[in-house]
């Protein structure tokens, strides 16, 4: 009797995947599936009033606004920032390079300290400011600072790969037909950017919303001013509130999924762009 031939191409794979299910459902599905259960807890009245009340709303209004326009700053420096990197050579290159990278080997607290110090007003750079009554810290403003220092190096260094790739012909071709540099860019190599472009504002906009330690000693956690949303659930623990906190963590989560999806969908749009298999 002739054996059976084993046609699956990765040895292993059912034992690999099943660790991986097993791994994940541990570190992930489980705790995040504990948020709903025990939310589904409360009525509906109970849990749309705990994710309604003025001050959680307000909340609301500080994280997702801030993180916005904070993705939307970084989607604007982060690409001239990328594109200074990657077209030009100047002295001290590679260690400005190397420092796109500090918001992400930096502990959060560690950066909140350092912005509080700076912004302060009596900081290096609050103290000038103070006299013209400009105030960052303890304010939104300092809450959409952090959250721009956190949020750039992931617009860099998903921007900076695709102008690596990206050939100087197309723009020289276009020069050679009459654009100018900026009909070249706006025309040539925006499109070409602009999926990866999305995918780091997303990116970045997905790790502000759940931003805490950087945020939270240059917000002055002001209820109903500079007060932001994960604060709030850590302030419900605190007061063993924990279905309150579930119930707001629930939405935080929810919309999460919905960033994921979109990041998601905009790398796919990104690899079809450019012919890669991002399945």
């Amino acid at each position: 009797m002739a054996r059976s031939i084993n046609k699956r191409v990765l040895p292993g794979f059912g034992l690999s995947l099943g660790f991986t299910l097993i791994y994940l459902s541990l570190i992930v599905l489980i705790p995040l599936s504990a948020v709903f259960l025990k939310s589904s807890t409360m009525t509906p009245h109970d849990f749309w009033q705990a994710v309604t009340a003025p001050r959680v709303v307000a909340s609301y209004k500080l994280t997702f606004g801030a993180s916005f326009l904070a993705a939307c700053i970084n989607a604007v420096f982060g690409l001239l920032l990328a594109w200074g990197l990657t077209r030009y050579t100047f002295p001290g290159r590679k260690i400005v390079d190397a420092l796109i990278d500090l918001p992400f080997a930096l502990p959060t607290a560690v950066a909140g300290i350092s912005l509080t110090a700076i912004y302060a007003k009596n900081g290096w750079i609050g103290s000038f400011l103070e006299p013209h009554d400009i105030k960052i810290a303890f304010r939104p403003t300092g809450v959409l600072v952090a959250l721009i220092f956190i949020g750039l190096p992931f617009v860099v260094r998903t921007v900076q790969p695709i102008l690596e790739d990206l050939e100087v012909e197309f723009e020289e071709a276009a020069a050679s037909l009459g654009a100018n540099r900026w009909q070249s860019f706006q025309r040539v190599v925006f499109p070409t950017l602009l999926p990866a472009l999305l995918t780091g504002f997303a990116l970045a906009f997905a790790r502000a919303v759940g931003e805490y330690g950087s945020v939270i000693f240059i917000a002055g956690n002001i209820p109903m001013v500079s007060e932001i949303t994960p604060l709030i659930i850590i302030t419900k623990l605190e007061q063993f509130d924990y279905r309150g906190a579930t119930a707001v963590a629930a939405v935080m989560l929810v919309i999460s999924f919905v960033m994921l999806l979109v990041i998601n969908a905009l790398q796919a749009w990104n690899g079809r762009r450019f012919g890669r298999n991002v399945g």
